[in-house]
């Protein structure tokens, strides 16, 4: 597979895309981005890299970090950690608090912020230093050390988190949360706040790429069932109320972020992740997503 003219090919197909959508105003600090940037790095698990654009550029990950909460709880709890919230797909948008009034309060998948938000609890409760503890997960499976969280991220979203201290507080209602909401919104608050590159994010998914281990080393993250399930929460789930349209269009498990970035897998073969601020009207990146779509029409590989 000639990777590198794909990717070359895609950079230039997704240039008409530049000025489309809106970067994630309701967040003032990543409202400063310069909206018209665009990278992208694949990681072929045999050990080639690709990349083009603002690929080594940082940027704040937002929900892609659920991907990394949820596989600490799953790690922890094992197949118990169901009980604590479902996996599937809610149709609504990802902060929306409908569907948790007629479900008893268990949200519908790790993957929106509701989910997050139970997620953030389980591991604040069994964690001596849950910030710490995240961090040093992400940067080992990302192989690097250099990956931090942004403070003045943290104080935007604390600043305007008003739905998420509604949501917190009524799953707590429901007695499915155990901490301080102010505790438990300032741990999530610094798991969307860290900052990647595509090359930091690309190296991370190789877990999920690789039936739960990083190539070449014998340490096992996650069992292949459980990261069957992980890639399977991230096919149907990682694209709010888009998973569906994004299924369709990409067909490789993947996971969005407000901050414009996209990590997604193809497995047994390789990790990619793509950048660009501006997004669509679901909350995913435009040119992001459209990468994708063309990276799997190119490659001819889906997991369908």
């Amino acid at each position: 597979m000639d990777y590198k003219k794909i990717i070359q090919e895609i950079h230039e197909e997704v240039m008409p895309f530049r000025g489309d959508g809106n970067v994630a105003s309701y967040i003032p600090e990543l409202e400063k981005i310069q909206p018209d940037q665009f990278g992208m790095y694949l990681k072929c698990l045999g050990g080639a890299d690709y990349e083009i654009g603002a690929s080594q550029t940082k940027f704040s990950i937002q929900s892609i970090s659920k991907v990394f909460s949820t596989t600490m709880a799953y790690e922890l709890l094992g197949e118990a950690l169901w009980e604590f919230v479902g996996v599937e797909p809610s149709g609504d948008p990802f902060n929306s608090i409908m569907q948790l009034e007629y479900e008893d309060g268990k949200p519908r998948n790790p993957m929106i912020n509701a989910g997050a938000f139970v997620i953030s609890d389980i591991l604040y409760s069994r964690l001596d230093n849950p910030k710490e503890d995240l961090l040093k997960f992400v940067r080992i499976i990302a192989g690097e050390e250099d990956i931090h969280p942004n403070a003045a991220v943290i104080a935007s979203e604390k600043s305007t988190g008003y739905r998420n201290a509604s949501l917190a507080n009524f799953i707590k209602s429901f007695g499915r949360i155990e901490n301080d909401i102010n505790d438990l919104l300032d741990f999530y608050y610094f798991q969307c706040s860290i900052e990647m590159t595509c090359r930091q994010l690309a190296h991370a998914f190789q877990i999920f790429a690789n039936h739960g281990k990083l190539p070449g080393d014998n340490v096992q993250f996650l069992t292949s069932s459980q990261i069957k399930r992980m890639n399977a929460l991230m096919q149907t789930c990682g694209f709010y109320d888009e998973s569906g349209d994004y299924t369709f269009k990409v067909g490789i498990p993947g996971k969005s972020g407000v901050g414009g970035g996209i990590a997604a897998l193809f497995p047994q073969e390789y990790s990619v992740a793509v950048w660009s601020p501006r997004l669509n009207t679901k909350g995913n990146s435009v040119m992001g997503i459209k990468a994708l779509e063309l990276l799997t029409t190119k490659t001819g590989l889906s997991i369908f």
